[in-house]
């Protein structure tokens, strides 16, 4: 008999697909609702005086973190757990998700790593780059759903395949 993953890592695994799902539901709602506005760099100069549009902001900014962290520290290292790898960095984790094809592209989750780092610290003092990277960001979600998409039916594949 051959093994197809480990079965003592599948709840912990189960509970992050869950938790990735959610909080991609919940990043969704954000990224619609707020690029449903028309955002310029008048509309981010006027955040200011705009507590509810203010709000919409931070919420997917922290939605988008918050994302983007389950996916590179539970996730996708969960994932490589299930199917005995051990991956010891964030980078050698995402180097593994590429090959295992549930993440396309580990230089652009790198990349919006960095984003989300801006999105919270360029937020009050430069309008334009704000704007830049709330729109980066608004891309960058594809990336997240598609990941959480892949691993979710990776694993249904593998905890519901006849051995």
């Amino acid at each position: 008999m051959t093994l197809r993953y480990l079965p003592e890592h599948a709840p912990a695994m189960q509970q992050a697909v869950e938790l990735a799902q959610r909080e991609a539901a919940h990043l969704l709602y954000s990224q619609q609702t707020l690029f449903a506005l028309p955002i310029d760099l008048a509309w981010v100069n006027a955040l200011g005086e705009q507590p509810v549009l203010a709000e919409k902001v931070e919420a997917f900014v922290s939605r988008f973190a918050r994302l983007q962290d389950h996916i590179g520290e539970k996730l996708l290292p969960r994932y490589a757990a299930l199917v005995g790898e051990s991956p010891k960095t964030l980078i050698d984790t995402l180097a593994f998700a590429e090959r295992a094809e549930v993440l396309s592209d580990a230089n652009t989750f790198i990349a919006a790593r960095r984003l989300r780092n801006a999105l919270v610290h360029e937020y009050m003092f430069d309008a334009q780059v704000f704007l830049d990277n709330l729109l980066e960001a608004r891309g960058a979600c594809e990336l997240f759903f598609q990941t959480v998409d892949a691993v979710a039916h990776e694993v249904d594949r593998l905890l519901n395949s006849k051995p």
